[in-house]
């Protein structure tokens, strides 16, 4: 029989969790790891759902993709913001590359999946879906038999998750994963394919929603809150559909179960543009009332050196003359002032000033090429302890609270890496960290299918 390769993948999931900490509660996983190898997977710069997955699909890091984020700015004016969906990435996925070489794909909620496009196989996209009211399958005869399969509407992702439901929170994250699964099942057992891939999406969602109630070490738990089990219960849950969709496959297909980052309380979060205003590189005509969005602010650009963006890492941007359209940084001096930058905000610290390990990146400097428009900056405060909160209004700088609404979580460095050959079962070794870019090459191997050139990505030695 032919080679198959099988991902699942899980967003966000930590390996520390599933390797460590609660191992012995996921039996599935547990076998998939102890007959196979298994190790980290040092996430993309930044290590957010996109550009991840993305990344870890084309061997491309985000400079080489042109996106570093969910919103870019989409050229030097102030206000255009692009959404970075399926028409953002090259067509050089692993499924296209397989689609070229004859082999047959089925995607299911693979981040950067809408809108979707044709592929040799099938698809149903992912949570950037606006609704079902959105084609969101291919080919479009999917989207009926789905509606069929489940009850009620198909769901994308949980609205507002970032909420205080807590308890319409869990439900949500249950039915969308329920499902997806179920779908997915459904498309493994009636379509042909060689390469079938889902991501998850609750897992991400229910750390956001609820890492402060489950971990000791999170400033904000308090203890007997009535929600401590809440991810531990849902990682034991999507062991099970693990399990049940591992079962389905026979023994010439590879297993790879993998996560495009990791997850960490968060401390707080750092008001950057309330920062930049207090130390004279942001002007405004006149404070806001309340807490608004940047975007609504009256900004002096006349006197504005920089400004920036907020998220799980914050989005530096210079004002920089003749390029900007009201541009009054000499372009010769963006490098010192940037450097400048860099250097207080590793030193701004906690609310006490003790440092919290905040560095920053030039994407110039850690990309091998910079396409579109890229931050000036990356800042990652505290390690990524901390958030960028880009609103303003606040009148401090240290918050601790997310400005998007509850969130617990923080985003980390390492997400995970399960994969399991019944031809050739290694018996739970332990694999060095990897790149998630070498995700691509490796799969391609399975095939016999040579790697594209400018592929960033090593080969995995899972075999």
């Amino acid at each position: 029989m032919s080679r198959k390769v099988l991902v699942i993948g899980l967003d966000c999931a930590d390996p520390r969790l599933v390797f460590d900490q609660w191992r012995a509660d996921l039996p599935n996983l547990n076998r998939l790891m102890s007959q196979g190898v298994y190790g980290r997977l040092r996430s993309s710069d930044p290590p957010i759902t996109v550009p991840a997955w993305s990344s870890m699909m084309t061997s491309l890091d985000p400079g080489a993709l042109g996106f570093y984020g969910f919103r870019n700015r989409a050229d030097y004016s102030y206000d255009k913001m692009g959404i970075a969906t399926s028409r953002a990435v090259p067509q050089r996925t692993v499924w296209d590359l397989l689609g070229a070489a004859g082999k047959q794909s089925l995607l299911l909620g693979v981040p950067q999946t809408y809108p979707p496009r044709p592929i040799n196989g099938a698809m149903v996209t992912c949570f950037l879906t606006p609704s079902t009211q959105s084609q969101y399958t291919y080919p479009a005869e999917l989207k009926p038999e789905i509606e069929t399969l489940i009850d009620g509407e198909y769901m994308f992702d949980v609205a507002d998750f970032r909420s205080t439901d807590k308890q319409r929170i869990i439900d949500d994250i249950y039915k969308m994963t329920r499902q997806q699964c179920e779908v997915f099942r459904h498309m493994l057992k009636t379509r042909p394919w060689d390469y079938a891939m889902m991501v998850v999406m609750g897992t991400d969602r229910i750390h956001h929603g609820f890492w402060q109630y489950c971990f000791k070490d999170h400033p904000l738990y308090t203890p007997d809150n009535g929600l401590e089990a809440t991810i531990h219960d849902f990682y034991v849950y999507l062991d099970q559909e693990v399990g049940r969709i591992v079962d389905m496959v026979d023994d010439d297909t590879l297993v790879l179960v993998v996560s495009d980052h990791g997850s960490r309380g968060m401390d707080g979060g750092i008001c950057v543009n309330e920062w930049l205003m207090r130390e004279g590189y942001l002007v405004l005509h006149e404070q806001p009332e309340g807490i608004i969005p940047l975007e609504r602010a009256q900004i002096d650009w006349s006197r504005t050196k920089a400004w920036a963006a907020g998220g799980y890492y914050a989005r530096l941007y210079l004002n920089i003359a003749g390029r900007e359209p009201q541009g009054i940084v000499p372009p010769e001096e963006a490098d010192s002032l940037l450097d400048e930058l860099a250097a207080k905000l590793a030193a701004l610290g906690d609310e006490q000033g003790n440092p919290i390990g905040t560095f920053s990146v030039k994407p110039r400097e850690i990309y091998q090429m910079v396409r579109n428009v890229p931050p000036d900056l990356i800042v990652y405060f505290g390690d990524l302890a901390w958030r960028s909160l880009g609103t303003i209004g606040h009148g401090v700088i240290h918050k601790f609270e997310n400005d998007t609404g509850p969130d617990g979580a923080n985003h980390d460095w390492y997400g995970l890496l399960i994969a399991y050959d019944p031809r050739s079962q290694q018996g739970g070794r332990k694999l060095p960290d990897h790149q998630l870019m070498d995700m691509a090459p490796s799969i391609l191997r399975e095939f016999g299918i040579a790697p594209l050139a400018d592929m960033q990505g090593h080969l995995i030695d899972w075999r």
